[in-house]
């Protein structure tokens, strides 16, 4: 039986991740992606660096339909050349469930069964350690492939996931700032002349070190991909349009600039401070992305529900900030400024 190599892909790190690379934000609705550009770019570096030609493509993602079924983007992937979609469901709240599981169990009875010889796991989730660990034991080699910051830095990847994998391979930044694009604000929620938001400072303990499980998720959605996300930095880039924010407007046509009403800190368990600065700008930056794709019925719906944020909003808000701090287990002060600066700055988007 010949040599083969295979991808295992989860959706929801690198979607994120790369919206973050894109746009700033790990919010995933905030960018179109073209997934088979995506998923070719892989399949290219995995058979090169492995010399060996692929058996599976292995897709994993929550289902975007109820019950755990596939949307339209999720069915045109699985209808790809030697691509298997894997789904979990997705709660009531939005969050990802079984999505994890799925891929640890697939690494380990592959590896048990020495399916192929080198595997290729695109994730940053810690949770996925012992399942690499179990493939390893195995006598199979299991290679990270991780989304690269603008620094060719690992983007949002646990370090004992690192530690356990045989080498971490960066992904090709160049094509997923190709298939990757910004989506843009819609007309009705952001007004042309609206100043961008300051850069966001980051934390001097700040690494690219994703979440810990229990913490911040490190998959979110990503929601995303895909989805803005905030790396390699959490600031704005120069000349980005504005999201829309605006204070109460004393007319319909006033124009200002992004400014920050608080200035305290929060003390993490790790020693490190998370200011309000930090928290001020990457609820700028989520809702900046959530624009994007919003309309003002969506707005109006959003504002209704209060003070409930929705899971894919609330988990890039988190991801984010663990993101932007360096942080992993953010502090109950700091979620809780950053969720009540969320919804003031909620109430200031203005509607055409």
């Amino acid at each position: 039986m010949r040599s083969q190599c295979a991808l295992y892909v989860d959706a929801g790190y690198l979607l994120a991740a790369s919206a973050t690379r894109v746009t700033g934000t790990s919010l995933r609705s905030g960018v179109d992606v073209d997934n088979g550009a995506l998923i070719t770019s892989l399949i290219a570096q995995a058979e090169v660096d492995s010399g060996m030609p692929l058996l599976r493509v292995n897709w994993y993602d929550s289902g975007n339909r109820a019950g755990g079924l596939p949307d339209f983007f999720q069915q045109q992937i699985g209808l790809m050349p030697k691509v298997k979609l894997r789904l979990g469901r997705r709660s009531l709240s939005g969050e990802q469930k079984g999505v994890d599981l799925r891929i640890g169990l697939d690494l380990a009875a592959h590896g048990r069964s020495r399916v192929v010889d080198v595997m290729y796991l695109v994730s940053g989730d810690d949770d996925l350690t012992e399942a690499v660990e179990e493939a390893q034991n195995h006598g199979v080699q299991v290679q990270l492939i991780v989304v690269p910051n603008h620094a060719s830095r690992p983007m949002s990847v646990a370090k004992h996931l690192q530690q356990a994998a045989d080498g971490v391979l960066l992904a090709d930044g160049a094509a997923i700032d190709a298939a990757v694009r910004r989506r843009s604000i819609p007309a009705e929620l952001a007004p042309a002349d609206l100043a961008p938001p300051a850069a966001v400072p980051e934390s001097p303990g700040h690494t690219e070190e994703a979440p810990e499980s229990g913490a911040t998720p490190a998959n979110a959605e990503p929601p995303s991909p895909d989805h803005p996300a905030s790396v390699p930095s959490p600031s704005i880039l120069a000349g980005k349009k504005s999201t829309g924010l605006v204070p109460p407007p004393p007319a319909a046509t006033s124009t200002v600039a992004w400014s920050s009403d608080a200035a305290g800190s929060h003390q993490s368990s790790e020693g490190i401070e998370i200011s309000s600065a930090q928290i001020d700008a990457v609820a700028r930056q989520v809702i900046d992305g959530w624009c994007k794709a919003a309309s003002p019925e969506m707005l109006a719906r959003l504002r209704s529900e209060a003070p409930i944020i929705p899971g894919d909003l609330d988990r890039a808000l988190l991801v984010d900030l663990s993101n932007v701090s360096g942080v992993y287990d953010i502090p109950d002060s700091a979620r809780f400024e950053l969720r009540e600066r969320f919804w003031v700055l909620v109430e200031r988007i203005k509607l055409a």
